[in-house]
């Protein structure tokens, strides 16, 4: 093989030692315009049953990546083979490039849909889900560790933050939660009215609206407004935070995310979540009755009453304390989404997406069990 212009041809010599190390000697000028020699010989070499290669520099003049890679197709092929690799003789540059080119993992084109065996498919989301387990109950331990550094006053997190979370669940949320918990306390009164006006049974309208705004649908609809609301919020906020490499940067200056990050967050929304659903259930009673009054042709004062007879306090107090697990649950998951988000601005919109449905999915789930749970207790 012959070079390019005056500089000498590369050149491979190849030695076989008793002890079953092949030792490899690379002279010449390795360039990509003078050609590179092919692996064959020495991958044939390391086929006969060699346990040692030995890359060395036998009087290399001129080098660029074809010998990069040229040096990486055979180290591969050693290290396939289980021989061991030994490229101290080679310039350290070359070795370096080596090294890196050797830690990136081969890209491995993942199998057809139709050669993909379902076991394999259930193995893989089996595996997702329980990853995705462990880490989130790493997650929750991290911020269980940042309320008990607050009991203790040495949480560190700046008292701005927890004042802007308040005002981000709280006032800025008062519009749409009104409208929507108005507008079901009006459906849950005229999907009511239809079945009872059937038995002249009308004024009961006022027991199932009062019950179950109360009870449960004021607690619970206020939860997923916030899920898709400040939920994602904190979901972009902090995946933002994440791509931009704040969130390392907190890391390095010795301040713990789940301290500085998360806690104002979880704080602020479990603790305004009682007087957002309060609010949310006055709105849907207002709700119930503009339907009693409108439609059914109730009185005021009438509707008023029968609602003060049917509604015990028990009911109301059932709906703000399912709200506070409800707003830690819708902090939790936007906050884990966030902080746990990929490097790009794709990754964010994931990770805002994923927050929201499973906080809903959360908020239901958390509300399915508190009602069971009071059931069982006769609450």
């Amino acid at each position: 093989m012959t070079g390019s212009g005056t500089n000498p041809a590369p050149r491979v010599a190849l030695e076989r030692v008793a002890d079953g190390t092949l030792r490899v000697r690379l002279s010449g000028s390795w360039d990509l315009a003078g050609g590179v020699p092919p692996a064959d010989e020495v991958v044939g070499e390391l086929e006969r049953g060699a346990t040692r290669l030995v890359l060395e520099d036998a009087g290399l003049e001129r080098w660029d990546s074809s010998l990069v890679t040229f040096l990486h197709e055979v180290a591969a092929e050693a290290s396939r083979r289980g021989a061991a690799l030994d490229a101290g003789p080679l310039p350290e540059g070359a070795r370096r490039l080596l090294g890196l080119a050797l830690a990136v993992k081969p890209h491995v084109e993942p199998p057809s849909p139709e050669d993909d065996a379902l076991t394999a498919r259930v193995g893989r989301v089996a595996l997702h889900v329980w990853g995705t387990a462990g880490d989130a109950l790493t997650f929750l331990g991290e911020t269980v560790l940042a309320f008990v550094a607050l009991v203790r006053g040495s949480a560190r997190f700046r008292r701005v933050d927890l004042l802007h979370a308040f005002e981000a669940t709280g006032v800025s949320a008062l519009g749409i939660v009104a409208l929507i918990n108005f507008l079901i306390g009006a459906v849950l009164a005229f999907v009511g009215a239809v079945q009872l006006q059937q038995f002249g049974a009308a004024i009961y309208v006022a027991n199932l609206v009062g019950i179950g705004v109360l009870r449960e649908l004021g607690p619970l609809m206020t939860g997923i407004v916030m899920a898709g609301r400040t939920g994602a919020a904190f979901a972009a906020t902090l995946g933002t935070m994440t791509v931009n490499e704040e969130v390392d940067a907190l890391r390095t200056m010795g301040l713990r995310p789940a301290e500085f990050l998360v806690l104002p967050r979880v704080l602020a929304t479990a603790l305004m979540m009682p007087a957002l659903v309060a609010y949310a259930d006055l709105l849907g009673l207002l709700g119930g009755l503009f339907v009693g009054v409108t439609l059914l042709d109730l009185g005021t004062t009438e509707y008023v009453r029968q609602t003060q007879a049917s509604v015990a306090l028990r009911h109301a107090w059932i709906g703000l304390s399912k709200s506070v697990a409800f707003g830690a649950v819708v902090a939790l998951t936007g906050t884990y989404y966030g902080i746990r988000c990929g490097r790009s601005a794709a990754a964010v919109g994931e990770a805002t997406t994923k927050a929201v449905v499973m906080g809903i999915v959360l908020v239901v789930v958390v509300d399915a069990l508190a009602t069971v749970l009071t059931y069982l207790l006769g609450l």
